[in-house]
C-alpha cells in the first residue's frame, strides 16, 4: 500500500528499494528515473530514436551534458496537437509550450539561454518529425543505438522535465520498462522506421520547431511587453469576442436603431456592460461627458427589453425630458428611435423619496417598486452617500430617504434586479478633488457590495478608502478585502 505522505514528498517507500532498483522498471518514483536510464546508456557518437507527445528545452537541458555529444536523434512527435500550439506564424506570441510548467522561476529566468542552447543542437543533431492524425500513436519509446549495441525503453514518460523524472518533488510517477532483449530492441527500432519513413501518417515539423524557439530568446521592444501585457490582462474578453461578442447573446439587439448609432468604442462599452451585468449583476459605465452615455445605456436597455425585461430609469428631475423623449409612448417627433419601441419606466430621483402622487401617468402611491428587473440611474453619484430617512422623537422612521427606497424597495425586495450605474465624476473630477473622487468610487462600489453583484472575491485598493471607510470595511462580512 503506497504511503501518501513519502509519495507527495518523493522519498522512498522502504529499505528495499535499492533492490528495485534492479528490476526492468522505471517509474521516477521508487523504481529509478527514465532520466538515469537515458543518462547511463547515451555515449558519444549515439543514435538515439524517441517518440513522445511533448518536447520541452528544459527537457533538453538537464540531460545536455549527453545529448550534446550524440550523433543524431530522429524525434517524432506522438501527438500532433502540441506543434499545432506553437503558432508557427508567430501571430500569437504568448504560447510557451517548450517549456515545463513545474519549473520554479530561477529556471525561468534562464529560458533564454536555454532556448538558444537547445536550438543549435536541434538545427545540427535532430530531424523532428510528427503524426498527422490527432489520437493516432499513445506510445513512448526510447531507443538507443551505441555501434552494434542496443537499449531501449518504453512506456509512458514524455521527453519533459517530469516525464523523466527530474523535476524535484513534482515529477510523475511512470511505468516504464527496459527492454532487454536484443530481438525485441531490433523490432522495436524497426517499427520506429516504419512510422517515421511512412509520408501518409507523418510530416517533418523541424522548421516550426525551430521558429518557435526562436522566439523564446529574441529580444522584444518594450512596444512589444506593452501590448503583450494588455494582450493577457484581456485576453478572457478577447476570447469571447472571438467566439462572436454579443451576436452570441442576443442577434436581434444589432438590428437595433440605436445600436446603428453608436460608434465602435461604444458598441464595445455595451458589449462589456451587458457581458458585466449577466454575470455580476451591476456595472458602472463612466465614460466622460459628451461619449454617449445615454446612447449607450439605451442599448443596454434595448437588450434587456428584448428579453422581455421591465426596466427603470432614475435620473434627476432636469433630465427626465432627457430620457421621456425616446419613449415609444409619447411618439415625440425628435426621438431618432421610434422603431425601438422602448417600454421602459422614467423617474426621477426625487421620486424615490415621495409617498404618493403622479410623475407623468405613474402613481407612486401604487407602484410596484420591486417589479423591475433592471434599474438604470443616470448621474449615480447622487446616491454616494447613504443619508438616513427622516426619525419621529421615538427614532421610527417617518419619511425614507432616496437612498433607502432605492435598497429597500426597488432592489431588495421583489424579483432579482441588476443595476446599470452612469456617472462621469470619475473622469471628471480635479486632482484637487481627489478625496471626493475616492468618496465616490466607493459609495458606488458600497452599492454593488449591497446588491450582493459579486460572485467573486474582490479587492478594494487601499488607497481609494479614507480612514474612516478603512475602519468600516473591517467590520464588514467578507467578500472582499483590502490592498
Amino acid at each position: 500500500m503506497l504511503d501518501k505522505t513519502n509519495l507527495k514528498k518523493g522519498f522512498p517507500l522502504s529499505n528495499n528499494s535499492q533492490s528495485k532498483l534492479d528490476s526492468g522498471i522505471r517509474d521516477n518514483y521508487t523504481r529509478g528515473t527514465t532520466g538515469d536510464f537515458l543518462r547511463e546508456k547515451i555515449q558519444t557518437g549515439s543514435k538515439l530514436s524517441i517518440v513522445s507527445a511533448y518536447f520541452t528545452i528544459y527537457a533538453y537541458e538537464a540531460l545536455k551534458d549527453k545529448l550534446d555529444d550524440i550523433e543524431n536523434l530522429q524525434f517524432l512527435f506522438g501527438e500532433p496537437r502540441f506543434v499545432k500550439s506553437l503558432d508557427p506564424n508567430k501571430t500569437d506570441k504568448k504560447a510557451y509550450n517548450l517549456e515545463d510548467n513545474s519549473m520554479t522561476l530561477a529556471n525561468r529566468l534562464s529560458q533564454r539561454r536555454a532556448a538558444k542552447e537547445c536550438m543549435d543542437w536541434i538545427s545540427s543533431k535532430v530531424e523532428i518529425r510528427s503524426i498527422k492524425k490527432s489520437n493516432l500513436l499513445h506510445g513512448k519509446m526510447y531507443h538507443i543505438a551505441n555501434g552494434k549495441v542496443e537499449d531501449a525503453i518504453m512506456g509512458s514518460s514524455n521527453f519533459t522535465v517530469s516525464g523523466l523524472g527530474e523535476a524535484k518533488n513534482t515529477s510523475n510517477i511512470e511505468l516504464n520498462l527496459i527492454v532487454n532483449d536484443n530481438r525485441d530492441r531490433r523490432e522495436l527500432k524497426g517499427w520506429f522506421e516504419s512510422l517515421w519513413e511512412n509520408d501518409e501518417l507523418v510530416e517533418d515539423v523541424k522548421g516550426e520547431v525551430l521558429n518557435y524557439l526562436a522566439q523564446l530568446y529574441q529580444d522584444h521592444a518594450p512596444e512589444f511587453i506593452y501590448f503583450k501585457t494588455l494582450y493577457h490582462v484581456f485576453e478572457d474578453y478577447l476570447s469571447e469576442e472571438s467566439k462572436g461578442g454579443l451576436a452570441e447573446i442576443h442577434n436581434q439587439v444589432v438590428d437595433a436603431e440605436i445600436w446603428k448609432m453608436l460608434f465602435e468604442f461604444q458598441k464595445d462599452g455595451v458589449k462589456g456592460a451587458i457581458k458585466k451585468l449577466e454575470a455580476y449583476n451591476g456595472c458602472i459605465l463612466a465614460d466622460s461627458v459628451g461619449l454617449g452615455k445615454t446612447f449607450e445605456a439605451l442599448a443596454v436597455i434595448k437588450y434587456f427589453e428584448l428579453k422581455n425585461a421591465r426596466v427603470l430609469v432614475l435620473c434627476p428631475k432636469k433630465l427626465r425630458e432627457n430620457w421621456t423623449i425616446y419613449q415609444a409612448q409619447n411618439n415625440n417627433q425628435l426621438n431618432p428611435f421610434l422603431r425601438d419601441k422602448f417600454s421602459y419606466a422614467v423617474l426621477s430621483h426625487t421620486d424615490l423619496s415621495r409617498e404618493g402622487g403622479y410623475t407623468g401617468d405613474i402613481d407612486l402611491g401604487n407602484i410596484n417598486w420591486g417589479n423591475y428587473d433592471l434599474v438604470v440611474i443616470d448621474e449615480s453619484h447622487n446616491f454616494r452617500n447613504n443619508t438616513p430617512g427622516r426619525k419621529d422623537e421615538n427614532g421610527e422612521v417617518v419619511h425614507r430617504s432616496r437612498y433607502q427606497r432605492l435598497m429597500e424597495d426597488i432592489i431588495q425586495q421583489g424579483i432579482k434586479t441588476k443595476v446599470l450605474l452612469l456617472s462621469a465624476t470619475p473622469v471628471n473630477n480635479s486632482i484637487s478633488l481627489q478625496a471626493v473622487k475616492k468618496k465616490v468610487w466607493i459609495a458606488r462600489f458600497w452599492i454593488l457590495l449591497e446588491l450582493k453583484v459579486f460572485k467573486r472575491p474582490c479587492v478594494v485598493p487601499r488607497s481609494h478608502l479614507i480612514p474612516g471607510q478603512r475602519r468600516a470595511v473591517t467590520e464588514r462580512p467578507a467578500n472582499y478585502s483590502i490592498t
